[in-house]
C-alpha cells in the first residue's frame, strides 16, 4: 500500500489557528463507516449518537510545557529543545534545534540559570539524552519556563495553556495533546454519563512519533515510535463489562483506540497494566475492541489517516475529507471532528 494512497488537497486556510471559545461548538461530520453516508452537525450533538450502555473511552493524558528555549554555557547561542519522553529521573530524550550545537558534554541553561541542562548522549534520529540539574521541583520550574509543544502548522501565540488540554487531563507526560478530546466540556461529558453511557479512562502518553511524517514509499515498511500507556484494572472492567453487554466502545481519539487496541487479546478482552506500545494501524487491521471512533481531522499522508481509514475505509474517509474541505470545515489540532460510526446502530438523533 502506498503512502500517496492517502493524500488529499487541503487549502492551507483551512487549518484552525486558534481554538474556539466553547469547545463543543465545533463542528462535526458523521461518517458510517459501512455505507460512507455523511451528516453534517454540532460537536455538541454527540450526545445524540450515544445510547445507553455504550461505553466511551477518553484519554487522560496531561500535555506538559514541553518547549525550552535557552542559550549554549560559553557561547550564548540560543537552542531550543522539546522534551519527548522521560528516561529516568531527571534524564530525558529531547529534540534540539539546532542539532549541531549540542554535542555531548554541551551545558545549556535555561531561564538564566534556573534550569540547566547537559547533553550526556546521542540516541536514535539524533535525538539528545539531557540530563538536568535545578533547585526545587522540576514540574514547576518547567511550568513556568515551558511552552506548550504546538505542531508546527499553528503559527499563532495560544493566550491560555489550559486549551491545548482536555478538561479531564491528569496524568502529566505527553509532548502532544489527545485533540479528539479538546472538544469535550465538562457538563457535556456529564450529560453523556447522565444518559447511561460509562466513561472509561486510559492513558497514552502521546509522543512525536504518532506524527512524525512517513518517509517510505510502501506504509508496511514503516516504523512506529513507541508511547507509554496505562489501563488500570477499574477501567478495563467498564470496557468488558460494556462490550460483554452488546454495548458499543467508542474511543476518543487515535491515541485511545491505539491504548485499547494494544492492550486487548485477540479475542477482545481488554487487560490491565502498562506498557509501551509500537502499534501501526492502517487498513487490513482487524479491531479487536473498538466499534466507533471521535477524531479530528488528520494530516494527509499520515499514520492518522490510515487509522482511520482501517476502520472506514480508504475510499470513504477521502470522500468524507473531500467533502469537508467543501464545507470549509476547520483541520488539525484545533479544527472540527468526526464521528465514525454505524448509523443502524445509533442513539437516537434529534
Amino acid at each position: 500500500m502506498n503512502v500517496r494512497d492517502f493524500y488529499f488537497d487541503l487549502p492551507q486556510e483551512l487549518i484552525a489557528q486558534d481554538p474556539l471559545e466553547d469547545r463543543s461548538a465545533s463542528r462535526l461530520l458523521v461518517l458510517d463507516k459501512h455505507t460512507g453516508e455523511i451528516e453534517h452537525r454540532h460537536f455538541k450533538d454527540i450526545l445524540d449518537y450515544l445510547k445507553k450502555g455504550d461505553c466511551l473511552v477518553i484519554n487522560d493524558t496531561k500535555v506538559i510545557p514541553a518547549r525550552l528555549f535557552g542559550v549554549k554555557e560559553g557561547t550564548e547561542a540560543k537552542i531550543e529543545i522539546l522534551l519527548l519522553k522521560r528516561r529516568e529521573n531527571d534524564i530525558w530524550e529531547t529534540l534540539v534545534k539546532p542539532g549541531k550545537k549540542a554535542k555531548a558534554g554541551t551545558v545549556i541553561s535555561f531561564g538564566e540559570g534556573l534550569l540547566k541542562g547537559t547533553v550526556i548522549d546521542v540516541v536514535e534520529e539524533g535525538n539528545r539524552l539531557i540530563q538536568f540539574s535545578y533547585e526545587g521541583i522540576f514540574e514547576e520550574i518547567l511550568d513556568q519556563l515551558g511552552q506548550m509543544p504546538l505542531p508546527p502548522y499553528i503559527t499563532h501565540q495560544l493566550q491560555d495553556k489550559n486549551r491545548y488540554q482536555t478538561v479531564y487531563a491528569k496524568n502529566e507526560g505527553s509532548a502532544a495533546a489527545p485533540t479528539a478530546g479538546l472538544h469535550f466540556t465538562k457538563e457535556l461529558l456529564k450529560e453523556i454519563q447522565d444518559k447511561g453511557v460509562e466513561i472509561a479512562h486510559v492513558t497514552l502518553h502521546v509522543g512525536l512519533g504518532t506524527f512524525r511524517p512517513v518517509k517510505v514509499d510502501e506504509i508496511e515498511a514503516h516504523h512506529m515510535h513507541s508511547e507509554f500507556y496505562i489501563v488500570e484494572e477499574e477501567e478495563a472492567k467498564k470496557v468488558n463489562d460494556a462490550k460483554r453487554n452488546g454495548g458499543r466502545i467508542v474511543c476518543v481519539g487515535t491515541t485511545s483506540c491505539r491504548t485499547v487496541e494494544s492492550a486487548s487479546t485477540e479475542d477482545g478482552i481488554l487487560k490491565a497494566g502498562s506498557g509501551w506500545t509500537e502499534i501501526f494501524i492502517y487498513p487490513g487491521y482487524r479491531f479487536k475492541i473498538l466499534d466507533c471512533l471521535i477524531t479530528n481531522f488528520h494530516l494527509p499522508e499520515s499514520t492518522l489517516i490510515m487509522l482511520v481509514s482501517a476502520l472506514a475505509g480508504r475510499d470513504h474517509v477521502l470522500h468524507a475529507y473531500e467533502e469537508a474541505v467543501r464545507e470549509r470545515y476547520r483541520f488539525f489540532s484545533f479544527g472540527d471532528a468526526m464521528f465514525l460510526t454505524d448509523q443502524k446502530d445509533r442513539g437516537t438523533v434529534n
